[in-house]
């Protein structure tokens, strides 16, 4: 069985890019454009990582990690930061990052090619053979 990937990127093409990847790379994944619909959709296919743009029209990503770590189910889920802020502008925020969210992997997407994104996943997700 494919390890289930929860994409929350709001822009279309870069969301199918990283779709189409990860499917290539052995990958099951669900896209979302925002946060609000994200947790609904994390209920239902119970994902084994989350890629997660910072942000997202409406409700930032932070305000997901909020609510996804407030539920019992969803503090070990590993989570991908591929975010196109700098990661200079929210220094003041790696610790809250790191430690309270969990956030396993942060990636700066002017730095971040499909490859690099693939290996952070297969680094937190092993493929089951």
């Amino acid at each position: 069985m494919k390890p289930k990937v929860l994409l929350i990127e709001p822009d279309r093409r870069l969301a199918e890019s990283y779709a189409y990847a990860l499917d290539n790379a052995g990958y099951h994944v669900t896209a979302c454009a925002g946060s609000q619909n994200a947790i609904i959709v994390a209920d239902e296919i119970k994902p084994d990582l989350i890629i997660l743009e910072l942000r997202l029209v409406k409700h930032s990503g932070f305000e997901f990690l909020y609510e996804l770590r407030s539920y019992t189910d969803w503090q070990q889920t590993p989570v991908i930061i591929n975010t196109f802020i700098h990661p200079q502008e929210i220094a003041s925020s790696q610790d809250l990052i790191k430690n309270s969210l969990k956030v396993s992997k942060f990636l700066y997407k002017p730095d971040t090619n499909l490859k690099t994104l693939i290996a952070a996943a297969r680094d937190l997700t092993p493929l089951k053979v």
